[in-house]
């Protein structure tokens, strides 16, 4: 009677259970998702023409009230609907729970775009269940679109499916890819990767927010996007989302555990994911 009362509940929120051997878990529906990523992008957007209170994590990383807001929103109210669940959330870090429920949160990402007034930014939240990121949404609060995916369910835009793109050749392939802002000059900052694989590609795009470009190719707006240094939490809801698209996606190594630390990832298309990861092979061997 008890178990019942509580499915009842659960499902006015959005919740659902499972069970395994272990008794009963809660466990949240993409719709609940959905709904506090949506939640925290009209947070980010409150703040636009605001005092954004900017603050230097680093020389080239910034952090700003926005991201703060719209983080504490998301752990509270993740906490309130489940308070046994672990949270791993970019300016929070890592919050214990339960190791089989974890939640991957990127409040804002594009900070440097939000706070220069660009709009490209978006928030990004993922939920992984038994280490399998199980529910993915990226939200771009300036365009008011829902990028989405359950695992072995597709993927969507604004509740309409997605797929990759269908390109096989490189020279008609535009790219994404980003740069670790204090790591110029090193061997990990990606620029002879750029300076490569440019060559062999239409173009190569840098837009500041690689969940936007991870959700852009499975929305077949771009052919492929890699990073050789990148967070989970940048990566965990778009990589799904490629999945469902139709997409691949790996690290750099072409390893398909792309949550593993420290973490690089590459995703395209079936016909182009293999050509990125040769040519990133190749500039590894050159620089060796």
């Amino acid at each position: 009677m008890m178990t019942a009362i509580l499915e009842c509940i659960m499902v006015s929120f959005n919740l659902e259970f499972s069970k395994n051997t272990k008794g009963l878990y809660m466990k949240p529906t993409l719709d609940f998702v959905k709904t506090i990523t949506g939640q925290a992008g009209e947070i980010l957007l409150s703040f636009v023409g605001e005092e954004m209170g900017v603050r230097h994590k680093s020389r080239r990383d910034l952090v700003t009230l926005a991201d703060h807001a719209a983080e504490a929103y998301l752990i509270d109210t993740i906490r309130k609907a489940f308070p046994d669940h672990a949270i791993n959330a970019e300016e929070s870090g890592e919050l214990e729970g339960a190791v089989a429920h974890r939640w991957f949160i990127d409040p804002l990402d594009g900070t440097l775009n939000f706070a220069h007034g660009l709009p490209i930014y978006c928030v990004s939240v993922a939920y992984a269940y038994q280490g399998e990121i199980e529910l993915g949404v990226v939200y771009d609060p300036v365009r008011k679109e829902f990028f989405s995916a359950e695992r072995g369910s597709g993927a969507w835009l604004n509740g309409q499916p997605i797929h990759v793109s269908e390109r096989e050749d490189l020279i008609e392939c535009m790219l994404a890819t980003g740069f670790p802002g204090d790591d110029w000059g090193s061997v990990g900052d990606n620029m002879e990767n750029f300076n490569q694989i440019s060559q062999e590609v239409q173009t190569v795009r840098r837009l500041g927010s690689a969940a936007l470009d991870i959700v852009y190719v499975a929305a077949g707006r771009l052919d492929g996007f890699w990073s050789i240094k990148i967070h989970q939490w940048d990566v965990a809801a778009g990589g799904l989302i490629v999945r469902e698209a139709g997409g691949v996606v790996t690290d750099m190594f072409g390893d398909a555990d792309y949550m593993k630390k420290p973490v690089t990832f590459v995703c395209a298309n079936p016909f182009i994911q293999p050509k990125m990861l040769a040519m990133l092979a190749g500039v590894r061997q050159d620089n060796h």
